[in-house]
């Protein structure tokens, strides 16, 4: 391992700020004092435990709510029993403003906590089996894995049972608290349909086959913004996972890097050797000369969600709820606990889109009656693949309120462009750190701000085109810095466009993959900024953004045939007389003005129109060239 050795030389010289505050004392000192800080009250406690050290058992001092706390409970991929959910829910409402936040890793995070209070509440979670260590910081975190394991009928290798055994390496053990350079994630999933967005982790074990043997595929580093490396390795059983699963632990224990916080997770480690030096490493840790990778068989996107209700193996039903934005009561989750009771076999799930399932249930027509489904959306194309992170109220980073911003929007489109039987995922970070995954999201939201009138105002970047399916692919951005009344026009206009343009029960990001990656992401952007700006103004243009020949995207056509297509639909003439293949065959001619052509013609639109087919060296040549002209404020 001299290469990671010469790797982890160059890379700590010098220790960033949070290592060394690692080594001002024992971790496990503070929470040995957790009962004096309950009985002594919140100045009792050191900054330095605020900050830091009590973060390591999930407890978060939030400067967002002034002298409260956030718990971050472990919950081993989203699988909860009745008691657990209702045990959970009486802290929240007991305890924390009966609010708990369904997180995109499927833990519950309860807020509004009072330091006196939390021993309590840990004592009453550890008495159903829930705790919240190593929830937080330079820890190993939560483990995701699939919902609806052992029940799927995709479900070819269970895999919880690993999830279990692999938390007992590290969790309660001294020797891994706080004791790797940053987080680690991991997920494991057995499945064909990817319910546990599979490849964005730190570590992932992958369902593959190998010579008609299934086992797992090994992919490492993804973290938000990228996407985990095939390892070229195949873990054909249980002994194989678990001895993988030490290497790669190890390794980043041991060689990752801590000087540059903000380049120290997996992923620069395997950047500054390459994965294959990794894949060695973990080979001759292990002492186990792993097969190359088979054929990664996680192939198929998540899709229950868009339906109320799943069959699963033993012919009960899984029946879904989309919690908006991830928010729910106490109260709430303690009657989805007694409906769990009730009409199924005591088992939840909780999914990285912030939904609930309630397992085992017969009789669906008596549970949807409960006025739980009326409160929560059952079946809803803007909700059921909808999740949102924490935002400004609880996130020291974010820069949008986010929640409930997510909500509005979702409602503003369900009134203005309802949908059926479609499928589409919206997903919504609070700022660039996107712990709302929205670079994965048919459409994301990444929170930012914009000067309206020279007043500073929340806004987003708006992403389209991520895919979580095979190995994921990133999105691309095709709006910067939208005013969020303006991004819920404009997220209408295409709204529309899909709803005009899809085939019957087309995924919007089939709809993508077959009209709009066609075109270049700064025509996306434009033309639905276009058609927000003419709907502002009530002006009625038949026009489709795929009315555009494509021309492999060259920016200059686009603009070129956009100006084209806006003046015959206005005029009902054609702009030049003869076309050389993508444009006017003589470049000096010149067109008839719109304002001469119609009545009342809109004067930006006809601004607009000009530039797009001026002589040939005034036209415009790209789509920001162009942008003020149809700029508004709603």
């Amino acid at each position: 391992m001299q290469i990671l050795q010469k790797a982890f030389d160059a890379r700590n010289k010098k220790l960033n700020k949070i290592e060394k505050i690692k080594e001002s004392k024992n971790v496990f000192e503070s929470w040995e004092k957790l009962e004096y800080y309950a009985q002594n009250g919140f100045d009792s406690i050191p900054e330095v435990d605020k900050s830091y050290f009590l973060k390591c058992f999930g407890i978060y001092y939030r400067e967002k709510t002034p002298k409260k706390f956030m718990l971050k409970l472990r919950i081993p991929a989203g699988h909860l029993t009745a008691v657990q959910a209702k045990v959970i829910g009486e802290c929240a409402k007991e305890f924390g403003q009966d609010y708990i936040d369904l997180t995109t890793r499927c833990q519950c995070e309860l807020r509004y906590l009072d330091i006196k209070n939390i021993p309590t509440i840990l004592k009453k979670l550890a008495e159903v089996g829930i705790n919240s260590h190593q929830t937080g910081v330079d820890n190993i975190r939560g483990i995701m894995g699939d919902p609806f394991d052992t029940l799927a009928f995709d479900n070819i290798l269970p895999s919880h049972h690993l999830i279990l055994k692999m938390q007992e390496k590290f969790l309660f053990n001294k020797d891994w608290v706080s004791t790797i350079p940053r987080k680690f994630n991991t997920a494991i999933t057995g499945c064909t349909v990817n319910r546990c967005n599979i490849f964005v982790h730190d570590c992932c074990f992958v369902l593959a086959n190998k010579n008609g043997v299934y086992g797992y595929n090994l992919y490492l580093g993804g973290k938000v913004g990228k996407i985990a490396k095939n390892a070229d390795i195949f873990l054909k059983d249980e002994e194989e996972v678990l001895k993988a699963f030490d290497a790669i632990t190890y390794i980043f224990k041991t060689y990752g890097f801590k000087d540059n916080r903000n380049k120290n997770r997996l992923w620069f480690l395997i950047d500054a050797v390459g994965i294959n030096e990794i894949s060695k490493a973990i080979r001759e840790y292990a002492k186990i000369n792993f097969d190359t990778s088979g054929i990664t068989m996680t192939q198929i996107d998540y899709f229950e969600s868009d339906f109320d209700k799943v069959t699963l193996r033993d012919n009960t039903l899984a029946v879904h709820t989309a919690i908006p934005s991830g928010m729910i009561s106490g109260t709430n989750l303690i009657e989805a606990s007694r409906l769990s009771a009730v009409y199924g076999s005591r088992q939840l799930r909780l999914d990285m889109e912030q939904s609930l399932y309630i397992l085992g249930v017969k009789d669906y027509n008596a549970i949807i009656k409960e006025e739980f489904f009326v409160q929560f959306p059952n079946n809803n194309s803007y909700f059921n693949h909808q999740l949102a992170c924490a935002g400004t109220e609880h996130c020291p980073f974010g820069v949008i309120e986010n929640k409930h911003d997510a909500i509005n929007m979702a409602n503003f489109l369900n009134k203005e462009v309802p949908l059926k039987n479609q499928r589409i995922r919206m997903y919504w970070s609070g700022c660039v750190k996107g712990c709302g995954i929205h670079s994965l999201a048919d459409i994301g939201f990444e929170g930012a701000k914009a000067k309206v009138d020279g007043v500073s105002v929340s806004a987003v970047n708006i992403y389209l085109g991520g895919k979580l399916i095979s190995e994921g692919v990133e999105g691309y951005s095709i709006i910067k810095n939208a005013p969020l009344p303006l991004a819920s026009d404009y997220i209408k206009a295409l709204m529309i466009e899909y709803k005009t343009l899809s085939k019957l029960n087309e995924s919007f990001e089939s709809f993508h993959d077959r009209v709009l990656s066609l075109y270049s992401k700064a025509y996306i952007g434009f033309f639905i900024q276009l058609k927000a700006y003419l709907s502002y103004k009530n002006i009625s243009i038949d026009l489709n953004i795929n009315e555009l020949t494509p021309c492999a995207k060259v920016e200059e056509y686009e603009v070129f045939n956009l100006g084209r297509k806006l003046y015959f639909k206005l005029t009902n003439h054609s702009a030049f007389k003869e076309y050389k293949g993508l444009t006017n065959k003589n470049p000096n001619d010149k067109i008839i003005p719109l304002n001469k052509m119609v009545d009342n013609v809109d004067e930006n639109l006809s601004s607009l129109v000009s530039k797009t087919l001026d002589i040939q060296d005034k036209r415009a040549l790209v789509f920001s060239e162009l942008l003020d002209i149809i700029s508004y404020n709603n």
